[in-house]
């Protein structure tokens, strides 16, 4: 796993090489393969995505329907990347003191300013640690490196926080925010009961009831949640992208991971693939 040792300001790779390429020719090629197979989508520009964070051999094709969404859109002001801190226990939301995120394709500022905001709020904590190791967030950036070029990033690990912080946190930076949350669906079930547990989570999602999901649910269930307060609230209309789940790409069918993709508009829907 990644540490901070290689600079005090800059948050290197932890899974490079193993959740996806390390040589940064093989990480373009392969992203851009993955984006090349989605169709255009022809509605507005989402103003939230759902992308799952696994291996892209996993989870890749699905992640791709998300990002595929904005290829044509003019990039946000920043981005903000919230997922489920895995590795270090989190007590609220933790912010990064690093200046940018690297991967094979280059660094990704960090936007100080809108964390400092952020800092103001009781439940959120500053601490690279969480950060270091961890891939939810880490694997998505690629992905917007590819269809944005630069951006300015806002990365938020949520631990033991409530919906309604997350709520809270995205709200000051919604205005002028692209908001990309990560997470995959349910774990380690097999084929047939992941699929019925995924599909009810699908509901829920696409109900925008944030009070349905549960930790069994999905890994990012916090940030979901979160996310569906303001998208509800704010009279967004949700479209599923994408949903399969391991066994249906790389891995054996006793044992699977869940993963989707949905997008928030304004306005009509879009136009997309429809889930396998």
């Amino acid at each position: 796993m990644g540490t901070l040792s290689r600079s005090d300001k800059v948050r290197p790779p932890a899974v490079a090489g193993t959740f996806y390429p390390a040589r940064p020719e093989r990480l373009r090629a392969e992203v851009e393969r993955l984006l090349a197979a989605v169709p255009d989508f022809l509605g507005p520009t989402p103003k939230a995505v759902i992308a799952p964070h696994a291996g892209y051999v996993y989870s890749g094709a699905v992640a791709a329907q998300a990002f595929a969404t904005l290829r044509n859109a003019r990039p946000a002001a920043r981005v903000v990347v919230i997922g489920p801190a895995h590795y270090v226990p989190v007590a609220g939301i933790a912010i990064p003191k690093v200046e940018a995120f690297e991967t094979p394709l280059g660094r990704v500022p960090v936007d100080r300013e809108a964390l400092d905001r952020l800092s103001r709020f009781p439940f959120v904590s500053v601490a690279d640690p969480p950060h270091a190791p961890e891939h939810a967030l880490e694997v998505e950036l690629p992905f917007l490196q590819a269809v944005f070029g630069p951006f300015a990033l806002v990365p938020l690990l949520v631990g033991s926080a409530s919906p309604e912080h997350v709520a809270q946190a995205l709200d000051p930076l919604w205005d002028d925010s692209l908001i990309v949350v990560s997470s995959d669906l349910s774990h380690y079930h097999d084929y047939p009961s992941a699929r019925r547990r995924d599909a009810a989570t699908a509901n829920a999602i696409e109900r925008q009831d944030a009070n349905a999901l549960s930790p069994d649910d999905a890994c990012g269930y916090l940030p979901i949640a979160g996310l569906l307060r303001q998208t509800g609230a704010r009279g967004l209309q949700v479209q599923r992208l994408a949903m399969c789940n391991s066994g249906d790409t790389a891995g054996p069918r006793d044992s699977v991971v869940g993963y989707g993709a949905w997008a928030w508009t304004a306005g009509q829907r879009g136009a997309a693939a429809a889930p396998p």
